[in-house]
């Protein structure tokens, strides 16, 4: 069941960044997406809590940054048109 939240965990973090530049794209909109940030900061912390109780803390902490980040950096080019140099793939891939 840690995975599982472990999972969820990475899921809510792409949140985050994601409700910060929808703020910034949306500025009449700007306290949905705060709270969207929130929020998703909130049930990430919580269910990051929960894998930890039965995954390392190490193994948790390292999955949960690297999926959200890279999940975070495609969403940036599929969604956002940000730039997707070779060097910038590597280094998500790595």
């Amino acid at each position: 069941m840690g995975w599982i939240y472990l999972i969820v965990a990475a899921l809510f973090e792409i949140g985050r960044p994601l409700g910060f530049k929808m703020a910034d794209l949306h500025p009449n909109r700007f306290g949905l997406w705060i709270m969207v940030a929130i929020v998703s900061m909130t049930f990430s912390g919580v269910f990051l809590y929960l894998a930890q109780k039965t995954i390392p803390i190490g193994t948790a902490y390292i999955v949960w940054t690297g999926t959200a980040a890279v999940a975070t950096f495609v969403l940036g080019v599929v969604l956002f048109n940000d730039s997707a140099s070779v060097a910038k793939i590597f280094c998500a891939v790595i």
